[in-house]
């Protein structure tokens, strides 16, 4: 009888074990690392960023092409008269020919005609308008570039947060599992009493509702569980069932805080600081536009064109047919200058306008870096106190330890009621919590710094 049981709890044992080791086989941990990558390859977020980085360079690409000429071909054949009158007029865009000399009779013969015209209009200097342009385009692909490391670190705290916040989910899973265990075990004792009469059978329905508490509270967490794994798999691309926590990293982390580099903020590379600051640089570059966008403009102008007609010189009117092909061929080349005196308040208006824009990016430049440094003081107070209440919790999990273990003993024994077994019960499971939010606290101090301060990739170096 005794080979028997033996042999059926050897046999129980070796299940668990292997149960175990295929849980652990289809739940490999995933480690921060790796899940930051995913997150880095394929937030949705993050590609969208990317994408508006490539409207940005061919927006720059586009400005640095402003400079090319315009170089028109025209050529056109018409039908119509040649009845011109002496006097000026002001062109609106389609003016009849006036290449004739006035008649002193109407004449309203038809005529034909045709003409060829090639025309060249370039801007060849404007005192640095163009150059300006380019530096404008170039500033804006640096700020969406800024802003793309931005959203990316962002990102970052935020995955980090919810891979902790999961991690600490976990925990609570793992001694939720414990505290169902040790209720089954007082469950137990309890039936096995009342049924010799020691103990009321009240005690057994406390046992069970007890037992049923640790259930629900067990089925709540997995639930709040999966609610962070779906999470973190909308910005990842990993299936939410397979992000499971590397439960190692906590003891890895615990005592790495004198590892970081000294606790001033970098804002010489930092994300957020970046993007301000190129939002500054960008102000400043559309400050330099508006001085040369209204500068005089230096102009080459030149043109070719054939002309014929069906009246010759001596003012004869032809057949139709004889209006066909260039009579005369004429060139045109000139250097032209063109600047509108009221664009001297233009400019002042628009100058007036974007040193306002300039002053407030510079102004949140400023708060920017002071946040910052507030961020980082706070950081610095919450990983200390974290790591005081680390230090001390041990004593309290040991010292609520002993307590259950004694009064279970004394509650088998007849020595005690099975509210001051709960109520022990109780005091252990909150130690143990408490113990898990005090790893927690460390952890996520110790990553909040770390951000604040941008040594996160610092602190992943330590971590196998």
């Amino acid at each position: 009888m005794r080979i028997s049981k033996k042999f059926c709890c050897l046999l129980i044992g070796l299940l668990t074990t292997a149960c175990t080791y295929a849980q652990q086989q289809n739940n490999t941990p995933v480690s921060l690392k790796t899940l930051l990558n995913s997150v880095n390859q394929n937030a949705p977020t993050l590609l969208t960023d990317s994408a508006a980085i490539a409207i940005k360079q061919a927006m720059a690409t586009e400005t640095r092409n402003n400079w090319l000429p315009n170089l028109k071909l025209n050529y056109q054949a018409d039908y119509g008269t040649n009845n011109n009158v002496a006097g000026p007029y002001f062109g609106f865009g389609i003016i009849p020919s006036d290449s004739r000399g006035v008649r002193t009779e109407s004449n309203t013969t038809t005529v034909s005609a045709n003409v060829g015209v090639a025309a060249l209009d370039w801007e060849i200097y404007n005192f640095g308008a163009y150059g300006a342009q380019n530096k404008v385009a170039n500033s804006d692909i640096q700020v969406q570039q800024n802003q793309f490391a931005g959203s990316k670190y962002q990102l970052q705290a935020y995955a980090i947060g919810n891979y902790l916040l999961l991690l600490k989910l976990e925990n609570f899973l793992s001694i939720q599992a414990r505290n169902i265990n040790r209720n089954k075990e007082i469950r137990r004792s309890v039936q096995s009493l009342a049924k010799s009469g020691v103990r009321a059978g009240v005690d057994t329905s406390i046992a069970e509702a007890e037992l049923s508490k640790a259930r629900l509270n067990y089925i709540e967490l997995n639930n709040q569980v999966k609610q962070v794994q779906l999470q973190l798999s909308a910005i990842s691309g990993l299936p939410y069932q397979t992000i499971v926590p590397d439960t190692t990293i906590e003891q890895g982390l615990i005592g790495t805080e004198n590892s970081l580099q000294p606790s001033d903020v970098d804002t010489t590379n930092h994300p957020l600081i970046n993007y301000y600051k190129s939002v500054y640089q960008n102000s400043l570059q559309r400050e330099a536009l508006a001085k040369k966008s209204y500068n005089p403009k230096i102009l080459l102008e030149g043109a070719v064109w054939g002309r014929g007609s069906s009246v010759d010189a001596n003012d004869h009117f032809n057949s139709l047919s004889s209006g066909w092909g260039f009579d005369r061929n004429n060139y045109l080349v000139g250097i032209g200058v063109s600047y509108n005196l009221f664009d001297i308040r233009r400019r002042q208006l628009k100058l007036r306008t974007q040193r306002a824009n300039t002053d407030y990016a510079r102004k949140k430049l400023e708060e920017q870096k002071q946040l910052l440094a507030v961020s980082a003081n706070q950081s610095n107070v919450e990983l200390q106190t974290a790591h005081e209440r680390l230090l001390e919790i041990p004593h309290q999990l040991k010292a609520a330890t002993d307590g259950y273990r004694q009064k279970l003993s004394l509650y088998k024994n007849g020595l005690t009621d099975i509210i001051e077994l709960n109520a022990a019960l109780n005091i252990l499971y909150r130690a143990e919590t408490d113990y898990v939010q005090a790893k927690y606290a460390y952890s996520n101090a110790l990553f909040q710094k770390a951000i604040t301060e941008n040594q996160v990739s610092s602190v992943l170096n330590l971590l196998k």
